[in-house]
């Protein structure tokens, strides 16, 4: 896998250029482009030691620039309630890769709404892990011709409906010395998803952030 020493905010400029191209649901997707006024989807995968929520931002940020409304969402604002996550411990692999998160509500509150035809009205998150209790948000309309930018863990396997992905993978030395003492339980969880999904393959992009000073990424999957 060759890669290119790049910043974050460039990458940010590069895939917000890509998404401005009326070619690349086809081409990312393999489906017709979205009809005019439609929705982009754009998922940043990764482990939560990965910072996700880095290049989201700035995506979002350099989308605006370019007079694109941009709503983001993070997958841990749909994690299940602790009675349903904990049911089978605290620390249980199996529970996280496949219970932690409430899929079903990010596909309904999430996707669904940005389907052609859809209304655009977004949950932004639904359960607070602290507290343990739904977050009430009010939704956001997302209006026609917006993007939505959803990051977090483990959302290349679930078969979500993006039109660009980008995965943020660490090396197994670095996700175990960025990973909190409290969260290296899960350093099992992820090896599996690596070796199960492989969302290297899967994404249009794999950016290598082992120092998050200094990212390198493979660049745009080629058209």
């Amino acid at each position: 896998m060759q890669l290119e020493a790049i910043t974050w905010q460039r990458m940010a400029e590069r895939l917000a250029g890509r998404l401005d191209d009326p070619g690349t649901a086809a081409e990312t997707t393999g489906s017709a482009a979205p009809e005019p006024g439609g929705w982009q989807r754009v998922g940043v995968d990764g482990a939560p030691a990965a910072g996700t929520g880095l290049l989201a931002g700035h995506l979002a940020d350099a989308l605006r620039l370019r007079g694109r409304p941009v709503l983001v969402v993070a997958a841990e604002g749909f994690l299940r309630p602790a009675s349903l996550r904990f049911e089978f411990g605290r620390e249980d692999v199996d529970s996280y890769l496949g219970g932690w998160y409430d899929t079903a509500a990010l596909w309904r509150e999430v996707f669904g709404p940005t389907d052609p035809g859809g209304t655009g009205r977004v949950l932004p998150d639904l359960w607070d892990p602290v507290r343990d209790r739904a977050t009430r948000s009010p939704y956001v309309a997302l209006p026609p011709g917006g993007v939505l930018v959803v990051h977090g863990p483990l959302l290349l396997g679930h078969w979500f409906p993006f039109d660009l992905s980008v995965h943020i993978r660490l090396s197994p030395g670095a996700l175990a010395r960025r990973t909190e003492e409290s969260a290296r339980w899960t350093l099992p969880a992820f090896a599996r998803y690596e070796a199960d999904t492989d969302p290297a393959s899967a994404a249009d992009a794999v950016v290598r952030a082992d120092d998050p000073r200094h990212p390198a990424w493979t660049g745009l999957r080629p058209r």
